[in-house]
């Protein structure tokens, strides 16, 4: 122990050759030991409680900011679903739409048919009718003829009324004996 003595006495004798007196020196060293208990106390803990309230907060931050995107990322995709289920929506509508012009088509389609059938009906009725109507004039010239013809041979006029009615009774008997 007598070496440590020996380096202290030589520390405090260098000391006072550089005019540090060491028993302030020593005054000094208590001060700033108790400075900085007085320091930690009072300083050092507000300084790392604010520190931590800080950390806590960004902590919660970052909980949060977490949680937001999150909450963004099922935010798009119900959008997705939305979007999905609205083609879906149009896509049907766009389906039944279709369904109902061929349905459209369809009838009107039939309705052009049933009005050519009405049209080719009424057609064949007029057509009918004429050919009637033609038959009739030749039976009535015809009529006509025979009698001119019947007087010619005769060489006398006979009574054109009662030459119709016997030449209409035999080719009505005609007409009838054709469709019998």
């Amino acid at each position: 122990m007598g070496g440590l003595a020996e380096l202290i006495t030589k520390i405090l004798e260098g000391l006072a050759k550089l005019g540090v007196n060491p028993s302030l020196l020593l005054a000094q060293l208590i001060n700033v030991a108790i400075l900085f208990g007085l320091l930690y106390l009072v300083a050092y803990k507000p300084i790392m409680k604010m520190l931590d309230e800080r950390s806590k907060k960004i902590k919660e931050s970052m909980e949060q900011t977490e949680y937001i995107k999150q909450q963004a990322e099922r935010a798009e995709v119900e959008a997705k679903k939305r979007i999905d289920a609205a083609a879906k929506e149009g896509q049907e509508a766009v389906a039944r739409a279709v369904r109902t012009g061929e349905e459209v088509k369809r009838e009107a389609q039939q309705q052009a048919k049933q009005e050519a059938e009405a049209l080719i009906g009424r057609a064949r009725t007029e057509i009918q009718r004429e050919r009637d109507e033609a038959i009739d004039d030749l039976r009535k010239e015809f009529a006509d003829i025979t009698i001119m013809a019947a007087g010619k041979v005769i060489d006398r006029t006979l009574d054109k009324k009662a030459h119709r009615e016997i030449i209409k009774k035999v080719l009505d008997e005609s007409t009838t004996l054709k469709k019998g």
